[in-house]
């Protein structure tokens, strides 16, 4: 099995650390003479993802997805023979700090791995909990490019691409759509601040020019003035990066002379929802946006629905699955639940071994003793050393008349 550079680095932790390692997920001691460290025989995988806040409606395909993983591993036989154990936790937003007292609470129960959080600024506010208890975080919806050299990113995987990648094959769509004079709104956080920061780079990498970059708060009950500086600004199309608050944006936009029929809206995966009639019939009519990942394919999106019924989304469900399935394919890589052995087969179960692209099959061929690519319902995941994914598809999507968005076609990027 292919071990990362972090496989030696864990175990040379177990070593010197043997005390640190038996109070984190897993419970277990190390085995005698520096081998794979043991854990407690039970892979306990939590979930930081949001059921209240800005991003709650990313909440519900997220559950799914782990939910889905956890359910088909378990009917495969579990891993190292026992049943997967999940504990849902609430991530809320930024303005709260749920999600850091749902950390405190995974690393009590003995978490081996957590899923999440949905949004990277969340991510940000818990991610040093779990790095100094070396537990893993897989997110399946970070974007932001800070976490790729954050020191407090070694237990840190995603399963969503970098905005870099997204950036770029928003800038490309918006330049091939025959516009090069743009104004970026974006939320005043991580995600925003960082895709607002790669679409400008790419838009003016592309021979166009941002007219007018303003960052804003979330949290702001009106917008006019954000909405008066787009207007001024001349620009010939507008790039909106925002999550929830785009329902109070998006009518005061079109009241202040900015509708996409006054200048063309391009949006990201932050806001990227079927609206209906939450906004004015017709108002998002040809308005485009860009999402990573692959379409999920309606065998697995019936697989969603038979676990949580009431799902009208899919975002993020299968990137949720990924991360759940890739942390149980370790373990059993590894032979062990103990987040350090985990770790150190993680990058090596989504390359350079035979294709696989299911839980069963994938540990059938780890019971033959053979190396595995997973290759998963998000996409073709390889893994990078520092837990990025390597080639990133992302969605380009329409809206028609009735706020609802469709496929146009998938566009393949990488972070070289």
């Amino acid at each position: 099995m292919f071990r990362s550079r972090y496989a030696l680095r864990g175990i040379a932790i177990a070593g010197v650390a043997t005390l640190a390692l038996t109070a984190c997920g897993g419970g277990g001691d190390e085995t005698s003479g520096g081998d794979t460290p043991e854990g407690d025989g039970t892979l306990t995988v939590g979930t930081i993802l949001p059921q209240t806040g800005t991003l709650a409606f990313l909440g519900p395909p997220e559950f799914a997805g782990v939910d889905l993983a956890v359910k088909e591993i378990n009917e495969a036989g579990g891993v190292l023979g026992k049943d997967v154990v999940v504990s849902h936790k609430d991530s809320g937003d930024t303005s709260t700090d749920i999600a850091s007292q749902s950390a405190d609470a995974l690393i009590s129960e003995g978490a081996d791995v957590v899923i999440g959080a949905a949004s990277s600024s969340v991510s940000f506010n818990f991610m040093a909990k779990l790095n100094d208890a070396q537990i893993i975080q897989i997110s399946p919806a970070n974007t932001s490019p800070d976490f790729t050299t954050d020191p407090d990113a070694e237990y840190y995987y995603r399963t969503a691409p970098s905005d870099i990648i997204q950036g770029r094959v928003l800038a490309d769509t918006i330049i091939e759509d025959g516009y090069s004079s743009v104004a970026i709104l974006a939320l005043q956080d991580s995600y925003g601040t960082g895709l607002a920061d790669e679409v400008e780079k790419n838009i003016v990498g592309a021979g166009g020019e941002v007219v007018l970059k303003e960052v804003y708060d979330p949290q702001a009950a009106e917008f006019s003035a954000e909405v008066a500086a787009a207007k001024a600004s001349g620009a010939d199309a507008l790039v909106l990066i925002t999550f929830e608050e785009f329902t109070t944006l998006a009518p005061q936009l079109a009241e202040g002379g900015m509708s996409p029929e006054d200048v063309p809206w391009y949006m990201v995966d932050g806001n990227l929802s079927n609206y209906g009639d939450q906004l004015p019939e017709g108002l998002l009519d040809g308005v485009k946006g860009t999402k990573p990942g692959v379409e999920s394919g309606e065998d697995f999106q019936e697989a969603l629905l038979s676990v949580d019924p009431e799902l009208n989304d899919f975002t993020y469900g299968p990137e949720s699955y990924d991360a759940t399935i890739i942390a149980a394919l370790a373990a059993e890589a590894a032979g062990s639940d103990h987040p350090n052995a985990i770790k150190a087969e993680l990058v090596g179960v989504t390359k350079e071994g035979e294709k696989c692209e299911d839980f069963a099959s994938c540990k059938a061929l780890l019971d033959e003793g053979k190396d595995i690519d997973y290759d998963g319902r998000s996409g073709p995941i390889e893994w990078t050393e520092e837990g990025d994914i390597a080639v990133g598809s992302i969605g380009v999507y329409q809206y028609d008349a009735t706020n609802e968005f469709s496929l146009l076609g998938f566009e393949t990027g990488s972070l070289d």
